[in-house]
């Protein structure tokens, strides 16, 4: 009984996951996409794009991974990846969210979890190179979808588009492609510049962390 409600109390916990918003709408644009949301996205994704990924890769496994991979915002919070200096700082706060929140669980399902979010993390498996291209994957369509919603706010450049989502190409040249076409879009209808820009804090508009 014991380890059932180590289990039920981190079931509890993870629910705070559906409160925390990210820095992009839905694909209609009527609001902000919460965490869990994004999370039930890629895991959909995962199973009907991993015929795309470079490397064969256990389907099940990418889906742990893209499950858990967010649960950290619960404390750490949102941080738009364009931001590299406050990312760095959130990648401190989710080591510490990571063994928190998943220390709830019984020590084995801990071991588990932290594990799958630090091969996440690492991105060096074929598994956390295609869960990591469609993490980013998803916000992509999603600006497409919105008129480059949160690219205009917070005044994404086309470099930071490239410098910062090279590595879906690590786990998914197709949809590496597929990301240049809609990369070029948003150049073409001037909603990013061509330059290396400079990130504003989103004070125009969009939830903050």
């Amino acid at each position: 009984m014991e380890r059932f409600k180590k289990q039920v109390e981190f079931l509890i916990e993870i629910d705070k996951l559906k409160h925390v918003f990210r820095k992009t709408k839905l694909f209609n644009g009527s609001r902000y996409e919460n965490d869990a949301e994004h999370a039930w996205h890629l895991g959909l994704m995962a199973m009907v794009l991993s015929e795309h990924a470079n490397e064969a890769v256990d389907v099940a496994k990418v889906i742990k991974m893209v499950l858990i991979h967010d649960i950290v915002e619960i404390d750490a919070g949102d941080v738009i990846v364009y931001d590299q200096q406050n990312r760095a700082l959130a990648q401190e706060k989710e080591s510490a969210a990571a063994e928190r929140i998943f220390g709830i669980l019984p020590d084995d399902q801990k071991e588990e979890f932290v594990s799958l979010w630090r091969e996440f993390e690492a991105r060096e498996t074929p598994e956390a190179k295609f869960a990591a291209a469609i993490d980013r994957f998803e916000p992509i369509l999603q600006n497409h979808l919105t008129d480059y919603h949160a690219w205009k706010v917070y005044g994404v450049s086309s470099d930071m588009l490239q410098d910062n989502n090279r590595h879906i190409r690590d786990g998914s040249e197709a949809i590496w492609d597929a990301v240049q076409d809609i990369f070029a879009d948003a150049v073409n209808k001037g909603a990013v510049d061509r330059g290396d820009g400079h990130l504003n804090q989103g004070k125009t508009g969009g939830p903050k962390s």
